[in-house]
């Protein structure tokens, strides 16, 4: 039977979701690994999405095949039993034929960025610190420019083939005073991702906010559909892999939980 599932973790100490040679520690590896202690099925789970080695996510979708002749309910309770405390399914049902990377419309990413001038400890594996104050009208009008489909070559190559225009439906950024800083959160929905795009493009955007770069020189780089040798990307720590829509999806908005524990909606 193929089980559909939505997966949290915290990436910290793993080296992305996909699997690698030699057993090091991937989420795709530990998720694999309870479902066989579970089921004594060895199986092979798909994602949605391929995150980094560092990068987050509380709105991963997985699917996997094993034979389990209880409740989807005692198959999830069984499974996060079993998985690692940085590791959880938030759900968990049958759908045959499912897959999650071809089925998906679109996926929702959140970058954070923590402006405060002294370290946060809370924070620092969540969001990118920095500090010196960010121009949010400008980070906002560049982040207007990625809306729609482009070429977006600039910012990452394509984990398949050479296609590499995308077509981007949110990117907005968003303020939450929280003394003694000013957390900044990167929303971005796209069809499909360039690999390290979203660091990227935090990263220009960012670079904009602190006046490093206008927007002006941020949309040529845009435009000019081109990957530099050396294009840097924003620290892995900062991006969550938030949410994937997929044609039964609902269209509520989806919650988050911000670094102060507070409830927030998710654009998109």
């Amino acid at each position: 039977m193929r089980y559909r599932a939505t997966l949290a973790y915290d990436g910290t100490a793993y080296h992305g979701f996909q699997r690698q040679a030699r057993d090091i520690p991937t989420i795709q590896l530990a998720v694999e690994a309870a479902i066989e202690a579970v089921t004594e099925q060895r199986t092979v789970v798909l994602g949605a999405g391929r995150t980094d080695a560092g990068v987050h996510a509380t709105g991963q979708v997985i699917s996997f095949d094993v034979a389990w002749p209880h409740s989807d309910e005692a198959l999830l309770r069984a499974l996060n039993i079993t998985l690692p405390p940085d590791i959880a399914l938030q759900d968990i049902r049958q759908q045959p034929g499912f897959h999650p990377r071809y089925d998906a419309l679109a996926r929702r990413y959140r970058y954070r960025v923590i402006d405060a001038v002294h370290r946060q400890p809370l924070i620092r594996l969540r969001a990118w610190h920095i500090w010196g104050g960010l121009d949010g009208d400008a980070m906002r009008d560049a982040a207007m420019l990625l809306l729609g489909k482009h070429d977006f070559a600039a910012f990452g190559k394509p984990p398949h083939g050479e296609n590499t225009v995308r077509t981007v439906m949110v990117s907005e950024w968003a303020s939450h005073p929280q003394p003694p800083g000013t957390l900044w959160t990167y929303t971005i929905e796209a069809d499909a991702f360039l690999q390290h795009m979203v660091r990227r493009i935090a990263y220009m955007l960012v670079r904009v906010g602190q006046g490093k770069i206008t927007r002006d020189a941020f949309e040529a780089d845009f435009r000019r559909a081109r990957l530099p040798d050396s294009a840097p990307t924003a620290p892995a720590h900062g991006l969550t892999l938030e949410a994937v829509r997929y044609p039964d999806s609902p269209q509520e908005s989806v919650t988050v939980w911000d670094h102060a524990g507070e409830e927030t909606p998710a654009g998109g």
